[in-house]
């Protein structure tokens, strides 16, 4: 076997495979005797039938599996005694690649394309200078803050007369067609047909026109409670009774607020529960500063390593190996992002690897649990018991794809926490809606993995012909 490299651009190469069918022969042989030895055909025992046969019904299929096996096993072993640190795999060069006849050439020969990885030089220190975008808490963020706990705890109560955003339990009727008790949410009609709701009282009964009031097909058929298909357009207006006007009323900052939103005896009184606010407050804005200093820092290295990638190759291994799941057209969009995100990956490992880091059972169980709360905190769930997040973390790391995620997230986290420590943070007072201004501007910085770890293996060849 001969094995040739050359460079085609910065980072990739042409790697041609050259070997005799004599090669290929006998690795086809052993195979066919395998296949001897395991076929059951009928007219012969086991393990007795014919070679010439056997030839016959298995033999593209066993000089194919040599010929692969004779590409994986050589490419495996270049890669190997050079050292190479290859980006993805080897894939074939379908450009240059040319036809292969087992039965009449003696020389088979063939063309695959490989990129390695760029070296990685970055040197940190205090001189590197980050933003920390450090949020205000102020007093009118403070005052809208409560506001909201306060309504994220209320309850819909009785009222008499209808307003712009009360609630209705409604009884509508036409003809022999009768709806009981259905709900109507008057913050959800358009100003112009809400006007006829308005004002109106338990017992009052009126014509409406659904398809008017209720343009969404969805939201009407669940007025009506038909399927889509069930409602006639040609017949919109029905009688509505009003059987109860409720009102949403924000939450009392008493002692049943204060344990549900703190746990009990947490809070004792409104000043308390104030002090406790802006401390969850100050809370929530860390966790805003965090993450943008955490997307700010990762996008300083990768724009300060400067990684220079085969762009082209990379572009035709995604479209291999996500097998028609994506055309070029969508790799070209997503395209920036993946390579973002490449990059950042290519960095963060060179980094761990060079401060000799290591992730233990504990960190893992750590960051689930962290991921767990926060995804219980999305549904306003902040009291949590403890029990509850280890039984959640541990299903998490059970999970395959969910242990992986939580990996990745530790080995990041480990990463940029070593360099927090190495960098200067260029601390920043912003308010909260100057830095929602700066999020919406931003480039995002990563993109879900594609494939981050590639194997060096060569898993598929052109076939022979």
């Amino acid at each position: 076997m001969k094995i040739t490299k050359k460079e085609t651009q910065q980072l990739t190469y042409m790697l041609t495979v050259e070997f005799e069918k004599k090669e290929a022969n006998e690795k086809k042989d052993k195979q066919l005797r395998e296949y001897r030895r395991k076929a059951e055909l009928k007219g012969f025992r086991k393990g007795m039938a014919p070679m010439g046969l056997i030839e016959r019904l298995y033999g593209p299929a066993a000089m194919n599996e040599a010929i692969n096996e004779i590409i994986t096993d050589g490419i495996n072993g270049y890669i190997k005694d050079n050292n190479l640190d290859l980006i993805g795999e080897p894939i074939p060069n379908e450009e240059l690649q040319k036809p292969i006849d087992p039965e009449k050439d003696e020389v088979f020969e063939f063309v695959y394309d490989m990129a390695v990885r760029p070296e990685i030089n970055l040197s940190l220190d205090k001189d590197d200078k980050v933003a920390y975008y450090s949020i205000k808490v102020e007093e009118e963020g403070l005052k809208k803050y409560k506001e909201d706990m306060l309504r994220q705890f209320g309850t819909l109560v009785d009222t008499e007369k209808a307003g712009e955003e009360d609630f209705l339990v409604v009884d509508l009727e036409q003809g022999d067609k009768k709806v009981e008790n259905t709900y109507v949410t008057l913050k959800s009609i358009d100003e112009k047909n809400k006007k006829q709701f308005l004002g109106k009282k338990v017992g009052d009964s009126f014509d409406i026109d659904v398809v008017k009031c209720f343009p969404n097909e969805t939201d009407r058929a669940s007025l009506l409670r038909v399927g889509k298909d069930e409602f006639d357009a040609s017949a919109p207006v029905y009688k509505l009774t009003i059987n109860k006007v409720q009102t949403f009323t924000p939450a009392k900052a008493d002692q049943n607020l204060f344990d549900r939103v703190f746990g009990k005896d947490a809070v004792k009184d409104e000043k308390e529960f104030d002090k406790k606010l802006e401390e969850k407050l100050r809370g929530e804005y860390k966790q805003e500063s965090d993450w943008r200093f955490r997307r700010d820092l990762i996008d300083y290295l990768v724009k300060k390593a400067d990684l220079p990638l085969p762009e082209e190759f990379l572009k035709k291994w995604l479209f291999k190996i996500n097998e028609g799941k994506f055309t070029m057209e969508q790799i070209e969009k997503e395209f920036p992002l993946f390579l973002q995100d490449y990059r950042w990956q290519m960095i963060s490992r060179k980094i761990f690897a060079d401060q000799k880091m290591n992730i233990t059972k504990e960190d893992l169980k750590k960051v689930a649990r962290e991921m767990t709360a926060t995804q219980f905190a999305m549904y306003g769930l902040n009291q949590v018991p403890e029990q509850t997040l280890d039984q959640y973390a541990e299903q998490m790391l059970n999970n395959e794809k969910e242990a992986n995620r939580v990996f990745e997230k530790c080995e990041e986290d480990k990463v940029l926490d070593y360099v927090k420590g190495v960098i200067e943070a260029d601390i920043k007072e912003v308010t909260r809606e100057e830095l929602a201004l700066l999020n919406e501007n931003a480039a995002p910085v990563k993109t879900a993995k594609k494939k981050a770890a590639p194997k060096k293996t060569v898993k598929k060849t052109p076939k022979a012909e």
